[in-house]
């Protein structure tokens, strides 16, 4: 919701009391990229690009990532090793395989690992 007061909004993302005084230059590597974070899922779009997204967030921001992400109304391209987050915050996965292949699967990460298991398993039978 776009009417959040700022200073909750910014809690949300673990940025409380003094740090939301402090200048961005003054903050800390994680501190800095919560805040990058927060403005760029306050802003209005229909597409965001998320590389790593959960490096260096502590467990009560990346809920907030995970919450944010669910009330997205655009689409979101991921890329991510953190397989737990992704099948979170997913409804399709496009995977690069080790052979060189990219594979499409309207589902989550986990889904598609099932998926791919069974036609390999139907495909040595």
């Amino acid at each position: 919701d776009r009417d959040v007061a700022v200073r909750a909004y910014m809690a949300s993302f673990n940025l409380t009391g003094a740090v939301q005084q402090k200048r961005v230059g003054d903050l800390s590597g994680g501190e800095r990229n919560r805040v990058h974070l927060a403005k760029t899922l306050k802003h209005a779009c229909n597409l965001l690009l998320l590389d790593e997204p959960t490096n260096d967030l502590d467990v009560d921001t990346l809920r907030s990532l995970e919450e944010a992400l669910g009330n997205f109304a655009g689409s979101a391209m991921i890329v991510s090793h953190d397989r737990y987050f992704l099948d979170r915050v997913t409804t399709h996965t496009l995977a690069l395989m080790g052979d060189g292949r990219a594979v499409f699967h309207p589902g989550t990460w986990s889904e598609l690992e099932r998926y791919v298991g069974e036609k390999v398993s139907m495909e040595a039978r």
